[in-house]
């Protein structure tokens, strides 16, 4: 099948279909007469899964990586698990900074809310100056949340 095919039943764009081949997730496919490119079948799937591995966080570099090595006959699931044990872990550490975070903006809309109520209409609030360390304390460090828990 022609790129624009591929395309077609994975639902991305024949751009991206000749990314996929310019990384490596794709084999160069042999070309017809016209010199088009035409994909197997197989590469359905393998645009498919694709797409399933970049949302859960691998890059088009690592799976470049580890379909050479499939296609090539060899075994990278050990890798594969490392590498999704290690995304895992950082998304662990990525959830903790968004509640920290989450926290912050908590404590910051409500010291805005109750500064503006108490600012008379028309009159500046200089809320942005929070930002500058005066009256909204910093969001934790990690290092600061891990010696409060052993305490």
């Amino acid at each position: 099948m022609r790129s624009g095919e591929l395309a077609r039943l994975t639902g991305v764009s024949p751009d991206t279909i000749r990314h996929y081949e310019r990384a490596g997730i794709l084999p160069a496919p042999p070309r017809s007469m016209s010199g088009y490119r035409m994909y197997s079948p197989g590469s359905v799937e393998r645009v498919l899964l694709t797409q399933r591995a970049l949302r859960v966080g691998f890059s088009l570099a690592e799976l470049a990586e580890i379909l050479r090595v499939r296609d090539q006959g060899g075994v990278p699931c050990r890798r594969v698990l490392d590498m999704t044990e290690k995304k895992l872990r950082s998304l662990a550490r990525q959830i903790q900074e968004l509640r920290r975070a989450e926290r912050y903006i908590r404590q910051l809309v409500r010291s805005w809310q109750s500064r503006l109520a108490h600012t008379p209409p028309g009159k500046k609030a200089h809320l942005l100056q929070s930002f500058n360390g005066k009256g909204i304390p910093r969001p934790e460090s990690a290092d600061n949340l891990k010696r409060r828990k052993r305490k």
